[in-house]
């Protein structure tokens, strides 16, 4: 594992652990599928929740949540699809789309969590 993934793996675990702690319960990571990954599937009450969480040592670029644009938005939205074709027990739950926004020292980063980042049709 190259020291990028490396990272990226450690603030995706980082991020579970905040939204954990945030009252959420889990129930996917990592979802990949040829169109796309989902980096965590969460449940909210009675809502599931696909997670995007995005690293960025600074913001001289924009932030993680701006780099979720209309094709990642598309691949993500994608993605979910398949993964409730292949858990149709949960096809019928509500959805929410958040943007983890992870930032500063990849071994303890500060998070933005954006709730209902967004919509299908915005995807």
């Amino acid at each position: 594992m190259n020291d990028a993934r490396r990272r990226g793996a450690g603030v995706e675990a980082a991020a579970r652990t905040h939204l954990l702690r945030a009252g959420l319960s889990d129930v996917a990571a990592n979802a990949g599928y040829r169109l796309g990954e989902l980096d965590l599937v969460m449940r909210d009450g009675d809502t599931l929740v696909f997670v995007e969480v995005r690293y960025r040592a600074s913001d001289g670029y924009g932030g993680g949540a701006e780099s979720v644009d209309r094709g990642k938005r598309r691949k993500i939205v994608r993605a979910a699809q398949l993964f409730l074709l292949q858990h149709p027990a949960l096809a019928e739950d509500i959805c929410r789309f958040d943007v983890v926004d992870a930032t500063g020292d990849p071994e303890a980063p500060d998070f933005t969590w954006y709730r209902d980042a967004f919509r299908l049709d915005e995807a």
